[in-house]
């Protein structure tokens, strides 16, 4: 398994599309996939590869010189719980401490809605050192609480 990072915008874009489909649990609403797909394309991105073929990757949205969001992240099921997901988060956080970012944050779905999928999602990020910092009730709708966690990067 290896991870790059991926520099051009068409590849980003191929890649988050290429992932994205194949997680409808969490990416089910299309006109919200195709905005990720299009907005990809001009962020920083890791992509991890088995072989020649993507099997996730993790995009990166810097909002100021302090914080940036984990804007869009994702890992084909049939390489969950293999440790890809941390590895790719671990370059992130590595391009964050090199960048002097001092914060990252993620927006998920909040417990309230009940979602086992996205348990799995808010489970991943509290073991990678997030911490729930406000959940936002009617940010994309009433039927999909928005939670916003947040970790400091250290260095």
């Amino acid at each position: 398994m290896k991870i790059e990072q991926v520099k051009n915008t068409i590849e980003r874009k191929a890649i988050t599309k290429h992932v994205l489909t194949k997680l409808p649990d969490w990416f089910g609403i299309p006109s919200s996939t195709n905005e990720y797909v299009e907005n990809s394309g001009s962020l920083s991105m890791w992509a991890a590869y088995h072989g020649e073929e993507v099997v996730g990757f993790l995009s990166l949205l810097q909002h100021n010189e302090y914080s940036v969001e984990i804007y869009v992240m994702g890992i084909i099921p049939n390489y969950h719980r293999r440790g890809i997901g941390k590895r790719l988060f671990h370059c992130a956080y590595e391009w964050c401490q090199s960048n002097k970012i001092e914060y990252i944050q993620v927006k998920t779905l909040d417990e309230s809605s009940n979602d086992p999928s996205y348990a799995e999602t808010r489970e991943f990020y509290y073991s990678m050192g997030f911490r729930p910092l406000e959940c936002f009730k009617t940010l994309w709708d009433e039927w999909n609480p928005c939670l916003v966690m947040v970790q400091k990067i250290e260095r």
